[in-house]
């Protein structure tokens, strides 16, 4: 019975340590605590930590394998959803506090800054991902629903190239988030090649291996 209480309170207790930066960002805000550009300071909070969700998020499946746990897989879609949840706020920042929605600005910046650009492509990226993580929408797309959410990995590089475009003199923060999903990739990586490896060999010269079934962790939405 505790073991079923601490997995019921796990959920709300991820929600509200995700609510977290959020609420600081509110509370420094509110004690003029943020600095001698409080703009550039939200925008770079919201921005850390929609990375940081985003690389929490693709480290649910090794997390599982690794340790054998299934309790990963029920935080995923929460992960997700606070990763595109910050995301908002990063551009809301940019669209409303500093460019004052101000859209001839906003294309030139997109057309002319590469960070900038990425950004963007990053975030169109994200909303069908955030728009398809129901689990009507998994029944509804079928088949289709895996292929679209892999653009997953797309949007971590694309993230971490806006970062690292975006910083010009101290890049080692970049750095490690790039060398974080790296890892998370290549080991997604490394299993796919050990889960062909046997089907190969025993399946021999010109034989077909059969389709693999779905599991769980492969079922639950990333976003």
């Amino acid at each position: 019975m505790f073991a079923s209480r601490l997995k019921g309170l796990l959920k709300p207790a991820v929600f509200a340590l995700c609510l977290v930066p959020l609420a600081l960002l509110v509370l420094d805000a509110l004690a003029g605590d943020l600095g001698a550009n409080p703009i550039e300071t939200i925008t770079h909070a919201t921005g850390d930590w929609t990375l940081r969700l985003l690389l929490a998020t693709l480290a649910v499946t090794p997390l599982r394998h690794l340790s054998g746990w299934s309790w990963p897989l029920r935080l995923r879609r929460m992960l997700g959803l606070f990763t595109f949840f910050y995301a908002v706020l990063h551009l809301l920042t940019y669209v409303w506090f500093d460019k004052f929605f101000m859209w001839g600005e906003m294309a030139h910046d997109i057309v002319k800054r590469p960070f900038i650009t990425v950004g963007m492509a990053a975030f169109v990226l994200l909303l069908p991902l955030a728009a398809t993580s129901t689990n009507a929408m998994v029944r509804r797309l079928g088949r289709r629903w895996k292929p679209l959410h892999r653009a997953v990995y797309a949007i971590a590089i694309l993230g971490v190239l806006h970062y690292l475009w975006l910083v010009k003199a101290d890049i080692r923060q970049p750095l490690l988030y790039a060398s974080l999903f790296a890892a998370l990739l290549g080991f997604r990586l490394w299993r796919r090649w050990r889960r062909r490896l046997p089907a190969t060999r025993s399946a021999g010269p010109g034989a077909r291996s059969e389709p693999r079934a779905s599991t769980q962790s492969e079922t639950v939405s990333p976003l």
